[in-house]
């Protein structure tokens, strides 16, 4: 087990690698000249190259590359060209705001995911199964900034109940949360559905009643336990997903995170402060992905020497 774990460790490091490039290529191949976009269109030519020069984008894309990983090595990401503050105290202002949402919409995707899909599992067909599947079709179907919307208008805008914007109390953290865990608890619950399903129709499932163990022992030791490996899969790709949709999620709410922050460097053409976000993002999304890796791998030791 030890040696999967710095095996899958040591495989991060290409990926970042990797991550980091594509960004800075991406950022390079988007049209137009950010410098020039950053000092408007009544900047001078020498200013706009000394400001070039300043960022380092007078450099070809291979030596700010390894300029840049060289930097990020001894944390430094940068400073930001709209606050003139480092990227990297920038991301740590809101970064735990960020956290918060996300843990707090991942909390409810999984116990809102896994009642609703043992609960459709346990008696297909029947009526609470139809109104969990419809109830999880339109979570998938509706865009996360639109339920937002929704959300917004009924329980802020017309009942009162909620904050429209903000943070600050738990009453700040509940529509957001919600919004954005809608689509991961529909996918959670059809996962958990469709996986308890079939383990369902397991020979030593059916040894288990044939022997008159009672109901839940057998849901929970011998189903759901069976069941559970694809559908922490599922749950640690969406905790990922979640920190990307937090940034819809944080601009319809006004909430104070790490996706409001890139959204507010896209508009202010602040090129470092972007770069440093989305590495951010990125490294995030790749640890979790490992975490789910290894937990894998520990549920399931086969999967050790793949």
């Amino acid at each position: 087990m030890t040696r999967y774990v710095v095996a899958r460790l040591l495989g991060m490091i290409p990926v970042l690698l990797g991550i980091v490039f594509v960004t800075m290529l991406t950022l390079d191949l988007i049209p137009g000249d950010p410098v020039a976009l950053m000092l408007g269109d009544n900047a001078r030519p020498e200013e706009v190259a000394a400001l070039r020069a300043k960022l380092g984008l007078d450099q070809p894309l291979a030596v700010r590359y390894v300029r840049y990983l060289g930097n990020v090595l001894q944390g430094d990401l940068g400073r930001s060209i709209l606050s003139n503050r480092p990227v990297l105290d920038e991301i740590a202002d809101v970064w735990p705001k960020t956290l918060q949402l996300t843990v707090a919409a991942m909390v409810l995707a999984v116990l809102l995911g896994l009642t609703t899909g043992v609960i459709s599992a346990v008696r297909p067909g029947g009526l609470l199964d139809a109104l969990v599947r419809l109830l999880a079709l339109i979570g998938l179907s509706m865009p996360v900034f639109w339920l937002g919307l929704v959300l917004l208008y009924v329980f802020a805008y017309y009942f009162r109940l909620f904050p429209v914007g903000g943070s600050g109390t738990w009453r700040h953290l509940v529509l957001p949360s919600i919004a954005l865990a809608a689509p991961s608890i529909a996918i959670v619950s059809r996962m958990t559905r469709s996986s308890m399903l079939e383990i369902l129709r397991e020979d030593y499932v059916r040894t288990a009643w044939a022997k008159g163990l009672g109901e839940r022992l057998v849901l929970v030791r011998h189903v759901l336990r069976n069941a559970l490996i694809p559908i922490i899969t599922v749950i640690g790709l969406q905790f990922g997903q979640l920190m990307g949709g937090a940034v819809l999620t944080e601009t319809v709410f006004a909430w104070p995170g790490l996706g409001r922050l890139i959204v507010l460097a896209i508009f202010a053409r602040d090129y470092i402060l972007l770069q440093g976000s989305v590495l951010v993002f990125a490294l995030s999304f790749v640890v979790i992905n490992a975490a789910v890796d290894i937990s894998y791998a520990y549920l399931d030791p086969r999967t050790r020497s793949l």
